[in-house]
């Protein structure tokens, strides 16, 4: 009886694994695809997502679109590498002739619609890109998603949607969703969209005129989104609308919102936590996946990251950095070991990969309701509850002039914008004369207003370059069309770390946020008394602005006319007076914008969380959202100092970049302080660095090495190289502090071709020290041979005296 008993009980727990197993189970079928190209840089984000795949326990099955030329296939390596198929590659359009490999993405799909016995036993699909972590299971209708109604990532940059490009190439604009990353689909909407897609991206691809940044966002401005809005413009045109969520999908660098647990990480843009970066751009040609025990490099542990960011939520969006980079790099150990390779050298890192708490931290994750919620229903939610609405448009400006000093600071102001994550658009106003833009080449680093120059006052001739600030913020307000309730103003010598949003820190219409510059004196002696009527309302704010526009505009007019009287007024140029070190008048502009605030008694809230200057200590715990490097710092014997690089051409001459600063990782540790204010240095010059790298690889510049150095190369080198050793400081535009001319400090930052290499040297020296050696032996040994042979002349006459 016993064991009758024992028996039901087995049958009974296995009914129950079953049925368990059964309700586990998708009640329709889904596919995954991913579009890739026969290249080692697709090769190695397909053995990331696949192993995600496989790791996430992601339901049904995935199928690779591999666009390949029948040349490529001959010498390929990775077809084991994924469930695949093949595709034709139209990479170069057959009729056009158009280079354009995104076109793959669509033209694989409907090739796979039509030729694969897959898609005739689909009912849901899921389409993904190959630099892709995943990292939960992706059940379209569990997250939403209706036949007619897919499922979508939000694409905000894709403001084609909102502007002449979607009336020019749908006829439905405003059934254009901004949309792309994760798409989640019924096939028979699949099957009626891919067409589409594929004529859409590839008229937007001909339509040339419309490639702009300010029409397109593509910040390249080469066409390179034209799949992108391919597909959003093909779904307007079959009416398909989606459900638009904003919290599935998250790139690397970026934090989560509170409550929100992302189930797919797209790597697609450069990321780094603390001094540790990573851009899938780097490895571009890397053969990874094929060279035994080699690994992405490695991030911080979850422990250290926990000492890097006191706030949970921003710490949360630095452990899913490291996370993405982990699950990449365990995914080509486990492929290493599946293909012959030896079992890896013990190292700490990968210990951790292959241990217990590295797989409870990765382990599947599950969506929550924060998570599921969609972007129209966060609108109609505020619509409901009588809440403040949708978050006001902002648009940062910043102003530059046509020299090649603020085309570096221009580049790497923008790339940080687009790595911040600050919402809306960013405009650089830039003051040239006419002359200058006949030889200008910079025309393509920002989104620009043109502006002409007052650098030399039109009525007093006065040479102040600085006051076209103040012009160029008046002159775009009266000949641009802007849509943003809000202005961000920042200086071109900025770095952003995050957004800087008026919601966040509290500006309002008559009530402009800024920063704090302590030492303008001027507002409490007799220089505010005699240029403005309210001298108590003067307050000493700069560098970082938020302004309502309405506020703005009232405003600007008064910014230039009292920088103009601040700079006549030479009486009063003093530094006892106006706390300028050299008693040049040379932050009128500074005073100009705080005398013009008072005198519309506009009062500012002073916010000192918002910017830090290298090389001031940080305060604890408190999240700087932007660098100002407007005066030099140092790391040790290193130092930085903006105003040295004025006369280098850092932007056209390829692979040009600032001093590397030291190794965080040779730091001294104990003092917590001085740790922390050389860490935010360093970080402030490696993104510089980063920056033009960037830039330098858009330009198409030349692989280092591949190609040699021509005549006008070496030309050039050497006048940079004479420019900036025999550099004379020039004053801050926007401080008011001294700059040092010191070239022998120069001489030892400038190591980037500009400078010989100090192991160079000491070989040179050494090779000067053994031929003036050598010469001395030669010059010995000559004069001791003429010496001998007169001395055996003499004795030769003296023996035929003696004979």
């Amino acid at each position: 009886m016993e064991k009758v008993s024992i028996l039901l009980l087995l049958v009974l727990l296995g009914l129950v694994i079953c049925s368990v197993e059964a309700a586990q189970k998708a009640p329709w079928r889904i596919q995954t695809l991913f579009s890739v190209e026969c290249q080692n840089y697709f090769d190695w984000q397909t053995v990331g997502l696949m192993h995600s795949f496989r790791k996430a326990k992601q339901p049904g099955h995935i199928t690779r679109l591999l666009s390949c030329t029948e040349e490529q296939k001959k010498t390929y390596r990775g077809m084991h590498l994924a469930p695949t198929f093949e595709v034709p590659s139209i990479s170069k359009h057959p009729t056009t002739g158009d280079w354009y490999p995104a076109i793959n993405k669509p033209a694989g799909v409907l090739y796979w619609l039509k030729h694969s016995k897959e898609a005739e036993n689909i009912d849901w699909v899921i389409i993904l890109d190959a630099d892709m972590i995943i990292r939960g299971r992706i059940v379209p209708w569990k997250l939403g998603a209706e036949k007619g109604r897919p499922v979508a990532a939000y694409y905000g940059y894709l403001r084609g949607c909102d502007n002449v490009l979607a009336q020019l190439h749908t006829k439905h604009p405003e059934l254009c969703d901004k949309v792309g990353g994760l798409l989640a689909m019924h096939i028979d909407d699949l099957r009626s969209l891919a067409p589409m897609w594929l004529s859409k991206t590839e008229e937007v691809r001909q339509d040339k005129a419309h490639w702009g940044v300010n029409i397109t966002g593509d910040i390249y401005e080469k066409g390179w989104i034209s799949e992108m809005y391919g597909y959003s413009f093909g779904a307007a045109e079959v009416g398909l609308r989606h459900k638009i969520n904003d919290n599935l999908m998250i790139y690397p660098g970026y934090a989560p919102r509170e409550g929100v647990e992302p189930i797919l990480l797209h790597y697609g843009l450069p990321f780094r936590v603390g001094n540790w970066s990573f851009s899938k751009a780097d490895h571009d040609e890397d053969d990874i996946i094929y060279n035994c025990g080699q690994l992405f490099p490695q991030p911080p542990y979850p422990r250290e990251v926990k000492q890097l960011e006191t706030d949970p939520n921003l710490r949360r969006g630095l452990f899913l950095s490291i996370e993405c980079i982990n699950i990449l790099n365990e995914g080509l150990l486990l492929h290493h070991a599946a293909n012959g390779c030896p079992k890896p050298a013990w190292s700490k890192y990968v210990n951790f990969l292959k241990s217990r708490a590295f797989a409870e931290l990765t382990k599947p994750k599950l969506v929550t309701p924060a998570t599921l919620e969609m972007m129209q229903d966060t609108v109609q939610d505020h619509i409901d509850h009588d809440a403040a609405g949708p978050y006001p448009k902002i648009h940062t400006v910043f102003s530059t002039e046509c020299t090649p000093y603020f085309d570096w600071q221009t580049v790497g102001l923008m790339h940080s914008f687009h790595l911040s994550g600050q919402p809306g658009n960013i405009t650089r106003l830039l003051s040239c004369s006419d002359e200058e833009l006949k030889l200008y080449k910079g025309h393509n680093l920002a989104p620009t207003h043109y502006v002409p120059s007052m650098s030399r006052h039109p009525l007093t001739g006065d040479w102040y370059p600085a006051i076209n600030k103040p012009a160029a913020v008046l002159h775009w307000l009266n000949h641009a069309n802007i849509d943003a309730e809000f202005i961000v103003i920042l200086d071109a010598d900025m770095i952003m770390r995050g957004p800087i949003t008026p919601w966040e820190f509290k500006a309002a219409r008559g009530r402009p946020v800024s920063t704090p510059y302590d030492y303008l004196i001027g507002c409490d002696n007799e220089l505010a008394k005699l240029h403005t009527s309210h001298p108590e309302a003067c307050d000493k704010v700069g560098g970082v602005i938020i302004m309502h526009i309405n506020d703005l505009r009232k405003f600007a007019l008064l910014w230039l006319h009292k920088t103009e009287e601040v700079r006549a007024d030479r009486a009063h140029y003093a530094k006892n007076i106006t706390g300028d070190e050299y008693g040049s008048g040379w932050i009128s502009e500074m005073y100009g914008y705080s005398f013009g605030a008072a005198e519309l008694k506009l009062r500012h809230t002073i916010n000192k969380e918002i910017m830090v200057y290298p090389g001031y200590v940080p305060e604890p715990g408190i999240k700087y959202r932007v660098f100002h490097y407007g005066l030099e710092f140092n790391v040790g014997n290193w130092s930085f100092d903006k105003a040295k690089w004025r006369e280098v051409d850092m932007v056209n001459r390829c692979w040009a970049k600032f001093p590397e600063p030291p190794d965080p990782s040779k730091l001294d540790h104990n003092d917590k302080e001085s740790l922390q204010r050389n860490l935010l240095s360093i970080e402030c010059v490696k993104i510089l660095n980063e920056a033009l790298h960037l830039h330098h690889e858009r330009r198409n510049c030349p692989k280092a090495g591949s190609l040699p150095k021509s005549k006008e190369d070496a030309t050039e080198e050497s006048v940079i190289s004479r420019t900036v050793g025999n550099f004379s400081g020039n004053l801050d535009s926007k401080g008011n502090h001294k700059s040092t001319n010191d070239s022998e400090e120069l001489a030892s930052d400038s190591k980037d071709g500009t400078v010989i290499p100090s192991s160079f040297r000491l070989w040179v020296l050494f090779l000067c020290a053994f031929s003036v050696f050598g010469f001395l032996v030669v010059i010995f040994v000559v004069h001791s041979g003429r010496k001998r042979k007169v001395m055996k002349m003499k004795h030769h006459r003296a023996r035929r005296r003696n004979l």
